[in-house]
Order: structure tokens, then sequence, then C-alpha cells
């Protein structure tokens, strides 16, 4: 009896495909022979014609080589580098089609990676923006250099080429104008870009930050060694023409690292930080500090976050990867205690100043894993009846994990930038809590990222 042989996908090899889905990353998810295909670009419900570009043991990767029947909910991109710069994956669907599918990548992450009964859990909506343009607070464009004149923008896609960005349509009109005028005083100032094959010159990133809310703006020059030639005159041009900058900031970054900030980071005129406003609470941001880059999508996601504790005024609050102390500071008016830990030194600095300022004496904060941080507080005496938890793309660390099914509070919030690790831990968390509901919210308009808040209770 013969078994059935698969037949391999050939690279460059050239087929129709029907577009079931959108991947995580994206891109458009067909099947060819049964074997997985993704391709950038592609939507949902099309036909198209591509041809293989990599092949791997489990999945294919392909391009668009024609679209037969377009999605009805594609539409023109409104950036002129789209294509290439990979900052967006999704400028071609049309917005609210977009917060559907963010909500299919996170049913698919759950059905992947969990062996809950997925249909009968309570996925809600996504919470989209009412203008999903110009939101990012935050931009860090590269620095390079060509015939003389000196480019800012982000690496291509799956490539180490620098697309020179003008406009970004994400991010805030201050921070492209900002980014523009300091590139431009760059040139006219012949101030030496680093190249990183020969790892010579001197500027490495433009870093700038705006306080939505205030208006306040930072500059963070990210450069390859400590001195800095003409700084006097690059700072006073910075000011000149940039009024409203109230923070012009370096950071020493010598290594061989795609990392943006160094360790070491210097004030060059102005204050260390520029103030933002969330809700009636404002923050400090230092230069290395983390703040959620969408201050509108910010306030609706701890807003979530507020109604999953429903705190009483006698609940302690455990408030994990902390930051600034954003999201502990927005319940600590309805907690008895909120503790917070954060790896960075400065950010716990920063959100001990935070809560002082604001009048809270119910909050602490200490650097240092939550994981090694936790334990030590339960073993004197102090049991948290709430955990909230905002981990970076990888997830929770198993160590944590661990920590939080010993501990067991009532509740875990899992604030989460990531589906398929978010997936992940909630199976890992599973043997004692059930997931009272996961609600998506799009922080990140035009891209694929989805941010989710979700409630998980004991079970008893």
């Amino acid at each position: 009896m013969k078994t059935e042989q698969r037949i391999k996908i050939q690279p460059k090899q050239t087929f129709p495909l029907t577009i079931k889905r959108l991947g995580i990353n994206g891109e458009g998810v067909g099947y060819f022979k049964k074997q997985v295909v993704f391709v950038p670009g592609a939507l949902p419900g099309e036909e198209v014609v591509v041809e293989a570009t990599k092949i791997h043991p489990k999945f294919a990767e392909a391009k668009i080589k024609k679209i037969r029947r377009p999605s009805p909910y594609r539409v023109k991109p409104i950036c002129p580098v789209y294509a290439q710069c990979g900052g967006c994956q999704l400028q071609h669907l049309q917005y609210d089609q977009q917060l559907k599918e963010k909500r299919d990548i996170v049913i698919q992450a759950l059905e992947r990676h969990t062996k809950l009964p997925v249909g009968q859990l309570d996925i809600r909506e996504t919470i989209g923006m009412e203008d999903p343009w110009g939101y990012r607070n935050k931009s860090s464009f590269q620095v390079g250099e060509k015939d003389g004149k000196v480019l800012a923008g982000l690496y291509g896609l799956n490539s180490h080429r620098l697309i020179h960005i003008d406009q970004c349509a994400v991010q805030h009109s201050q921070t492209n104008e900002a980014t523009a005028i300091v590139r431009q005083i760059l040139e006219e100032l012949q101030i030496p870009i680093y190249h990183e094959k020969t790892r010579k010159g001197i500027i490495r990133t433009i870093v700038t930050r705006v306080g939505v809310q205030t208006g306040e703006l930072q500059v963070v020059l990210i450069t390859s060694q400590k001195e800095l030639p003409k700084k006097e005159l690059l700072i006073a041009e910075i000011q000149k023409r940039l009024p409203n900058v109230k923070s012009i900031v370096q950071n020493i970054n010598g290594e061989k690292t795609s990392l943006i900030f160094g360790e070491e980071t210097l004030k060059l005129a102005g204050e260390e930080y520029i103030q933002e406003k969330l809700g009636d609470l404002q923050f400090e941001l230092s230069a290395r500090t983390f703040f959620q880059l969408n201050p509108v999508q910010t306030v609706k996601l701890y807003n979530e976050v507020k109604k999953a504790a429903q705190l009483t005024g006698k609940e302690k609050v455990v408030d994990a990867y902390c930051g600034v102390g954003t999201i502990g500071l927005w319940l600590a008016d309805q907690a008895a205690e909120v503790r917070g830990m954060d790896v960075i030194p400065e950010s716990i600095e920063d959100a001990k100043k935070n809560a002082k300022r604001h009048g809270f004496t119910n909050t602490k904060y200490v650097p240092g894993k939550a994981e090694e941080v936790l334990p030590k507080w339960v073993k004197k005496g102090w049991q948290p009846d709430v955990i909230v938890v905002d981990p970076p793309r990888t997830g929770l660390d198993r160590q944590l994990i661990q920590t939080i099914l010993q501990v067991t509070p009532a509740k875990l919030i899992y604030v989460s930038c990531n589906p398929s690790t978010l997936a992940k831990d909630i199976q890992d968390l599973s043997s004692k809590y059930e997931v009272s509901y996961i609600q998506p919210v799009d922080m990140f308009p035009q891209t694929a990222h989805v941010e989710c808040c979700s409630l998980l209770i004991r079970k008893d």
C-alpha cells in the first residue's frame, strides 16, 4: 500500500491561492495542497496568484503576483513607502474590518495554544479609535547617510536597508516635525553619522517623544560615543527651531546591537523628562522610561483594567511590570494598597515620584523581578487580592506563573500585547484560573498588533 506523498511547494513556483484568514503578523494565510502559505499584503477572502519566496519545513512564504478577486475591504494605503517600510501591516485593510480581524487573531491564538473551549469564551469586540492615524507619541528613527544627505527612517521589511520616512502616517505630527528638523540640523552641521558596517561615526538614532496632552517635546540623540562634536551649536539650533522642546538628552550606545538605548544617559539641555497626562493623572517621562505609545487608547485600556478589577477599597493589588506606575496609579484611589515592581530602576524612581505627586500614600514601588519580589512579600504575610500583569511580548516569566499559582490571588488581570504568549500563559494558569472574558483593544491601528485585557478568576 502506497503512502500518500505530500507534493512540496518549490521556490519561485507560481500557484493560485484563496486566503482564509490573517496571520498573527498581518499576512494572508492560505493552503496549497494542504501546505500553509503566508502571503504579506493578501486579505481574507481574496483569490490571488502567488509566487513562493521561501520554503520552510512546515510552511511556505509567498508574494502576490496578481489579485484575481480583491476583498471588498481592500483600500489604498495612504503612506508612499508602506510596501517597503513594514512598520504598518494593515493600511490596505478598511479600519472597521481591521478591528474584526484582530479579534479573530486572538481567537486563533487561543485555539492554537490552549485546550479551552474557545467557542464558549467571552471574547469581546475590539475597542477601536475614532481617528486611527497620527496616534504614536514616540518615534525611534535610525539615521543613515547617502550622497551627503542625512536619512532618517526604519529598516525595510526583512532587510537592513534604511527606508527614509519624511512623514509617518501613524506618528504624531510633532514627532514627525521634530525628527525632520533634527535630521536637517545634523546634515547642516555635518555631524558624523554612524555607519553600522564600519562602526565609524557618531549619531545612530533620533528618538522623539511628545506629551500629547501637554505638548511638551523630548529629543534623544543616541550616539556611539560620549564626545559629541559641535554640541553647543547643535543644542542651540534644536532649541531655536523647536521652541516647545523641553528636554534634549544624549544616550550612549557603543555596542554592536539592535537595541536602541545604551546604559548611559546625559541631559544636554532643559529637563531630564517631559510631562504627560492620562485622565486625571500626570506622569514624568524620562528618556528610557516605557510609556504606552497611544495615549488615547491607553485611557480606554486602563479603564478596562479598572472595570475588570472592580475594587471596593479593601484590596491589596500587585502591579507587576509596573513601568512608571501607570496601571497601579490608575487603580490606587480604589485600592487599600498597590505594590509594583519593574527591572528598570529609572522607571521605579519615576513611579515613586508619580505616586508622591498625586498624593498617594498607599503605594510601594521596588526595583526587581516580580517572580523574585512577590514571594518575599508573601513570606512576610502580605497576600495580594488582585495581581495585574502587563508583560513584554515574550509573556510571563515561567517562574512568575509558578508564583501566581502558589499565591493564587482571587483575580488576575492580564494586559497583553501578544495574543500567542497570552494564550500559552492562560493555558499554564488554567489549572487554577478560568477566563471570565477577554477584551481586545486596538492600541496600534494599521498594524497587526492587538492588545488584550483579560480577567482570570480563581477557581474555588
